[in-house]
């Protein structure tokens, strides 16, 4: 999470123009302030403001020089920040006129910069270039936790556990098959994460307030300068004014697919807490992120996950606040649109935060092989095999279902496990049991068999393994 810099509480009300003859009441002034938040886009605005810069010089509003003297002021600007030394003044609202007025203050040509902008497609802008680099890293953490889970599989690679439906015991799969389920659903994550990129990477200034300019500003030029462009290097633009200065749609999508990949996270969490438990005793988590009970001297909690879990409806809740403030907005700036900012950060830092903690306790998890042994071995998890080997012999398969059903109540009848049923008993339910029917319960051979494309067998799990493996290794991030 990001910690907030030095605040200054000073008294100082910036000119809010020449159309008001005062500040705003002390109460005014501190509900509507948003430096406490959006500080954060200092670095996003500074680059936004000398591409700005930069086309202003190229279309003669700023002199050589004077564009000069903007760049050196941002750079001792940024260097007072990095230090910790820049003071943050709230009665200056926000971080464009924070900056805007430091750099006045260094330098008098800064009092040019806003020509051709507004505040409105200044934090368009902003915005965008933070969310941009917000994808990339996410992009990068959610490939390094597909890789943990990939690995994690890898070390263990001959481990079966039950599959489970309605949480009962249904059929016997790989362990590493079971990872590679959430391998498939962060990758989906990326290919959404890279989606929502393309409509992040539009360039909304020079849109103005909402009208655009009367002044000859080159958009293209900024558009450049600051890396908005399509694969043939042409500037990729916002087209209407109107919609550049009032569009959140790109935010929704990104809390859109960072709610989905929190859902992702938590039922892995589910997971890793369900087979942390003394009941399922699958696995084992590293002392350094699991923690223990102030109370209880035997426990030990698998805390990340269980967090993981609950923070995901933080990242629900955020887009569900976003999609609600902007259901009723007219065209085209409302004040209502300061609020957007808190909750895609606390998207972005929660949603991250998980990837990257999940990630790391999987990498300090180890699988116990004889508990996971003694479950997979259940019989009755056999049972739809048992079932396809009547197809085999020539039953309709609802015939089959009917019968292994009455063989499994058969055995519950006399408490014996399904593959203690004695031949004469399974030939009592039906004929077509033939003298090799116990061998249907060879678990080994039953993996093995196994062999269609995305099922968990033996073969097309090691080729699965391998095929993220390799995939992972080379694979370029958004």
């Amino acid at each position: 999470m990001k910690k907030s810099p030095k605040q200054k509480p000073d008294s100082t009300v910036v000119s809010r123009s020449g159309r008001f003859t005062g500040g705003p009441a002390a109460d005014v002034a501190a509900f509507s302030e948003s430096i406490s938040f959006d500080w954060r886009l200092w670095e996003h605005d500074i680059r936004g403001s000398l591409a700005h810069a930069a086309m202003l010089q190229e279309i003669g509003v700023l002199s050589r020089q004077e564009l000069s003297s903007i760049q050196a002021g941002f750079k001792s600007i940024r260097d007072d920040i990095e230090a910790g030394r820049f003071e943050w003044k709230a009665s200056l609202e926000d971080v464009h006129m924070n900056l805007e007025a430091e750099l006045t203050r260094r330098q008098p040509a800064g009092a040019k910069l806003h020509t051709a902008r507004s505040r409105n497609d200044q934090v368009a802008l902003d915005v965008r270039l933070w969310l941009r680099d917000e994808i990339h890293h996410l992009d990068l953490e959610l490939k390094q936790l597909q890789v943990s889970l990939v690995e994690l599989g890898a070390r263990f690679p001959e481990v079966i556990i039950p599959g489970y439906t309605h949480l009962q015991r249904g059929q016997p799969v790989y362990f590493a098959h079971h990872l590679l389920a959430y391998v498939e659903m962060f990758d989906r994550d990326r290919d959404r994460l890279k989606d929502c990129q393309r409509r992040v990477n539009v360039c909304p200034l020079g849109s103005g307030a909402l009208a655009g300019s009367t002044l000859p500003i080159d958009r293209g030029f900024v558009a450049r300068e600051l890396g908005f462009v399509d694969s043939a290097g042409r500037p990729r633009l916002t087209r209407n004014s109107m919609d550049g200065v009032s569009d959140r749609d790109f935010m929704i999508e990104f809390s859109a697919v960072a709610a989905l990949t929190a859902v992702h996270l938590s039922r892995l969490a589910e997971d890793v807490i369900l087979w942390a438990t003394a009941e399922f005793h699958f696995i084992r988590i590293a002392d350094a992120y699991t923690t223990g009970s102030s109370l209880m001297p035997q426990k030990k909690n698998p805390d990340i996950a269980e967090l993981t879990r609950g923070k995901s409806g933080r990242v629900i809740g955020n887009l569900m606040s976003l999609l609600t403030l902007l259901k009723g907005l007219p065209m085209t700036y409302n004040r209502d649109l300061q609020e957007d900012k808190e909750r895609l950060f606390d998207t972005a830092d929660t949603v991250r935060a998980c990837t990257r903690l999940m990630g790391a306790m999987l990498d300090h998890t180890t699988l116990l092989e004889a508990n996971c042994r003694r479950a997979a071995e259940d019989p009755q998890l056999l049972a739809t095999d048992l079932a396809d080997y009547l197809v085999k012999r020539g039953m309709p398969f609802r015939q089959a279902h009917h019968a292994v059903g009455e063989v499994v109540a058969l055995a519950e009848r006399a408490g014996k496990l399904l593959n203690e049923v004695t031949l004469a008993e399974f030939k009592s339910v039906s004929e077509k049991f033939g003298d090799d029917v116990l061998e249907t319960f060879h678990l080994l051979r039953a993996m093995e068999r196994r062999r269609v494309v995305g099922a968990p067998g033996t073969r097309e799990v090691r080729r699965e393994v391998k095929r993220w493996s390799r995939l992972l290794a080379k694979r370029t991030t958004g």
